[in-house]
């Protein structure tokens, strides 16, 4: 049963057992959830079938790839604190029926500033969504153990839907029109909107204080360019221009800092930092989802272009791992009910760094047995962390701020992924420029067979069979040797984050078992 929180304060949160229609509530909830977890990656297989309709330059084709994301991440902690502020049902509902007209839009795209325009207004819908749905859970599942299975069933419909994505995308490619990508989501926002004011309860602050424009433009001005910078840096190098809006980006965030600590009633409490539980949890989230984007992105390519498989059969060598990503989700929630949380947490994080342990054992003429059980370590793992970090948030704070924490999570999260694919992503890339054997080619062949492993093997085509082949096998070398220390740091980073959480989270009251 769902009460307020006045209510909960005068009896025990235990005692409160969540009903039928919450649970029912939920499924709605967790499938707006996987429908914006499948837009973040269901367009991957559309786009040679996008750029041959609508001819995008490169510039806009990157838009109508990132510009979903960009707009996401830059306004989750702004719609986390308005749903806090006019409810987050009401933001849910709003944000469904911007995410069913956008998608249209998308859809029925006749030209490239339509369809980036519509992929914006994807993102601020789904901006509004995310935060929305984990605060709601919060407040809908006052029972400690039950919510931790609801965040459990909302983090495997997280992943499970990144893993969908391309799958769904080449189904229906094979049989509709790229826009039918999109149009997949308006019988699930159709559903939210009819089902959600009946099994989904209200909830806000009831003292929300003043909005702050200022701070809401600040946080965007942090996001966005920090998100960009990052993400450019790894399609076109680190360069003094995005240096430059990285500063900018960093400029505006120790603006929004100071802003929060003088205002009376701040959009994010900084206070939250000081509980060692939701610090200690948002930093394990960002570092989880850090490792996981960056073995997707280098393991993508390491199947496609050195193992020769394509797009959808390097997915279907993937989706073991994101299954077991979503299944350990829901699993984390029976777990803690034998153990504390800081030791299934830190288990799970030990198995991930195992998983990318196990990368290193990859060559250029391996299987992919080794990668797909890897991998499916490296998900699991994850897939543990995420509902134990995102449980650990919403729980440190009072209902009535689930919004705003939940907003904090949900931005580690996309900040993980960016930083993910651009560190490790930039390591592979630095190792491979180095090892690859270039001496064959002429200044502007070097400069492509370079820039990525798709250009080497492109570049390759048009020399020599004795030559081409020479420079195929010291591409994919290179590659694999990138990949070696990539894999090698990411299991570091997983070890020093599962001795933080038994570190940090020890003598926290939420370590306790469920």
């Amino acid at each position: 049963m769902s009460v307020s929180a006045d209510q909960t304060s005068a009896i025990n949160p235990e005692d409160v057992r969540a009903t039928k229609r919450d649970w029912a509530g939920l499924v709605v909830l967790a499938f707006a959830v996987l429908l914006i977890a499948v837009d973040g990656t269901v367009l991957d297989l559309a786009l040679p079938f996008i750029s041959a309709d609508l001819e995008p330059s490169s510039t806009q084709l990157l838009w109508i790839i990132d510009v979903y994301s960009f707009i996401l991440a830059g306004l989750l902690i702004t719609m986390g604190t308005l749903g806090d502020r006019i409810g987050r049902r009401k933001l849910l509902l709003i944000g469904a029926v911007g995410f069913g007209l956008a998608s249209i839009i998308a859809a029925m795209a006749t030209t490239p500033e339509m369809l980036i325009a519509a992929r914006v207004l994807q993102g601020i819908s789904g901006a509004t969504l995310m935060p929305a749905t984990l605060g709601l859970i919060r407040t809908i599942f006052v029972n400690p153990r039950q919510r931790t299975e609801a965040i459990g069933v909302w983090g495997a419909m997280a992943g499970g839907g990144t893993a969908a994505g391309p799958l769904i995308g080449g189904w229906m490619l094979e049989h509709y029109w790229w826009g039918s990508v999109f149009l997949i989501n308006i019988p699930v926002m159709i559903a939210l909107v009819v089902l959600g004011p009946i099994l989904i309860p209200e909830s806000k602050d009831p003292n929300p204080g003043r909005f702050d424009l200022i701070s809401a433009a600040l946080s965007m001005a942090a996001m966005l360019p920090l998100v960009y910078a990052i993400k450019e840096s790894v399609v076109h190098g680190v360069s003094f221009t995005l240096f430059a809006i990285a500063l900018v980006g960093l400029a505006a965030g120790v603006a929004f800092v100071r802003r929060q600590r003088s205002l009376k009633d701040p959009m994010l409490d900084l206070k939250l930092f000081s509980n060692a539980a939701f610090s200690t949890a948002v930093l394990t989230n960002l570092l989880s989802v850090f490792a996981l984007a960056g073995v997707l992105f280098f393991g993508s390519q390491y199947l496609q272009l050195v193992l020769g498989n394509g797009a959808f059969n390097a997915g279907l060598l993937m989706l073991p791992g994101m299954l077991l990503s979503a299944l350990t989700a829901v699993a984390g929630a029976w777990l803690i009910r034998r153990w504390t949380v800081s030791q299934v947490l830190s288990v799970g994080l030990i198995v991930a760094g195992i998983g990318a342990g196990m990368l290193l054992a990859l060559g250029v003429d391996s299987g992919p047995v080794m990668f797909v059980i890897g991998f499916g370590l490296v998900g699991a793992g994850v897939g543990v962390a995420l509902t134990l970090t995102n449980d650990l948030v919403v729980s440190a704070v009072e209902p009535e701020r689930a919004g705003a924490a939940s907003a904090v999570s949900e931005t580690a999260y996309e900040l993980g992924i960016a930083l993910g694919v651009a560190i490790l992503g930039s390591v592979v890339m630095a190792i491979f420029r180095k090892g690859i054997d270039i001496s064959m080619l002429d200044s502007d062949q070097a400069h492509a067979a370079q820039g990525t492993l798709g250009g080497a093997l492109e570049e390759a085509k048009h020399l020599p069979v004795e030559a081409g082949s020479a420079l195929v096998d010291s591409a994919k070398s290179a590659f694999v040797d990138g990949m070696h220390v990539a894999s090698g740091a990411t299991a570091l980073v997983l070890f020093i984050s599962a001795a933080l959480v038994l570190r940090m989270l020890r003598s926290t009251p939420e370590n306790a078992k469920r």
